[in-house]
């Protein structure tokens, strides 16, 4: 098990692949939408970086299949299952306690500021949002509670959840496998040890369109959330 050393390590996908393996990545990954707090940890380069141990973590979990394809599609079956089951949470989360969150006060892991956020996405881009919220920190966290409080049809928000959590968990994943063979293949260049400059280019991908959304984006008026009626 990896040693705990210092804060930089929460941020990096490497120390909970080697902390936890398999099974923290799972949880990692539900809980960024199930449990609400999970937007300050590593999504993305999480799962691009499971992608390049894909079949060391599958070996140490159930047993090497003796392919990389099969290794890392079992990989990211099992992550898109747990993305799936947490936007499920988030959903009905929002359908039966979300209109209280537009009134809670800010603590350090909840932001109402991020709920507008994903508000806002979502009216902008319908049900398509759930599909594109996967790819956005910090808005796929809540989008899903969103689409509960907007009373978002179970079958649609359902087929959504599916298919934006296969898209993003085999796209990552199998990129971060397969670039990893290739860099090596073709150019000798080890991406395990590039995480570093791997994880910032992907951080700086992914927050990009938060980022300008935030700075450049029409403050949200928050008093018409006060107002509406969710029942």
């Amino acid at each position: 098990m990896e040693d705990f050393n210092s804060w930089r390590d929460l941020l990096n996908p490497e120390f909970y692949i080697k902390m936890g393996g398999f099974w923290l990545i799972l949880f990692i990954v539900f809980a960024e939408t199930g449990l609400f707090v999970g937007f300050f940890l590593p999504g993305d380069s999480l799962l691009f970086v499971s992608g390049i141990y894909a079949v060391e973590i599958i070996k140490e979990t159930i047993g090497s299949t003796g392919s990389d394809f099969l290794d890392t599609t079992i990989l990211a079956s099992s992550v898109a299952l747990a993305a799936i089951i947490g936007n499920e949470v988030g959903y009905y989360f929002g359908v039966k306690a979300g209109p209280a969150l537009y009134k809670k006060k800010d603590t350090m892991l909840f932001k109402k500021k991020y709920l507008y956020q994903a508000h806002d996405f979502f009216e902008k881009h319908g049900a398509l949002a759930i599909i594109m919220a996967r790819f956005l920190p910090v808005v796929r966290t809540f989008t899903p509670i969103v689409a509960g409080i907007v009373k978002m049809d179970k079958k649609e928000f359902l087929r959504d959840n599916i298919i934006g959590a296969v898209l993003w968990s085999f796209i990552l994943i199998f990129a971060g496998h397969y670039l990893d063979k290739l860099f090596q293949e073709q150019f000798g260049i080890n991406l395990k040890e590039k995480l570093e400059l791997i994880i910032i280019i992907i951080v700086l991908v992914t927050t990009l369109p938060v980022i300008i959304k935030f700075v450049f984006g029409k403050k949200e008026d928050l008093s018409k959330f006060e107002d509406k009626d969710f029942e």
